[in-house]
């Protein structure tokens, strides 16, 4: 049974009205559509934490409803406020249920690989998350992977995955998800240029994502 939840459409917008939303337990929403542009919602906050606490979190497919619509939905994005930790906005996208959505799953590993209990390595866990393309109803809450065989320096690729019909990897199939490795590689320290390369492509991406933020802010307000 598909879940329903209720929203009310938003006629104040901006800073002011998202914070005396807030303040009643609400959160500031915005459904997404192709045929529908936007539509800016409120909706209740602890039906939205219900839901990103679910075993299937941000990929839940639920019904939203408010005024004689009732559309299926997934979580697009969530914003927290980092200080208080508060849910402060959810966007929201309205999906078809035969057509294929892009998502992220968590990677699951099974078992214990030989490399590591008979020959002394270590998990390095590449890739938590696998990018995916399915129909709605064939999302899968996990991806789950044994790397039991695996020796050391061997590893589990994206090509050896063993997926059900209809679920496409977006990943290249070299792709490296899971390596055993030794504990000198584990534990080498990184090389003087290495640390000033890793700080200098740091710094553009964290320009970014604050650029985005203050753009996000100053549409909003």
């Amino acid at each position: 049974m598909t879940l329903v939840i209720k929203a009310e459409k938003r006629t104040e917008l901006g800073k002011n009205a998202s914070g005396r939303l807030r303040r009643q337990g609400l959160v500031p929403a915005i459904l997404y559509g192709q045929s529908m542009g936007s539509v800016p919602l409120t909706l209740k906050k602890k039906d939205i934490i219900e839901i990103l606490k679910s075993e299937t979190g941000e990929n839940t497919i639920f019904r939203v409803a408010y005024d004689s619509e009732e559309k299926d939905v997934m979580i697009k994005e969530v914003q927290i406020n980092p200080v208080t930790d508060e849910l402060t906005h959810v966007d929201l996208i309205s999906i078809s249920m035969d057509k294929p959505v892009r998502v992220s799953v968590p990677v699951e590993l099974v078992g214990e690989p030989v490399g590591v209990k008979v020959e002394g390595g270590l998990v390095d866990f590449l890739l938590r998350e696998l990018d995916i393309e399915c129909l709605p109803r064939e999302i899968p809450e996990s991806i789950k992977i044994d790397i039991s065989q695996l020796h050391l320096h061997q590893s589990f690729k994206v090509m050896n995955l063993e997926l059900p019909a209809g679920i496409k990897v977006l990943h290249e199939p070299q792709t490296a998800i899971v390596v055993i490795s030794s504990v000198a590689e584990e534990a080498a320290p990184a090389t003087t240029e290495e640390v000033v390369e890793t700080a200098e492509m740091k710094e553009p991406e964290v320009i970014k994502k604050e650029r985005k933020k203050e753009e996000e802010e100053e549409t909003k307000g």
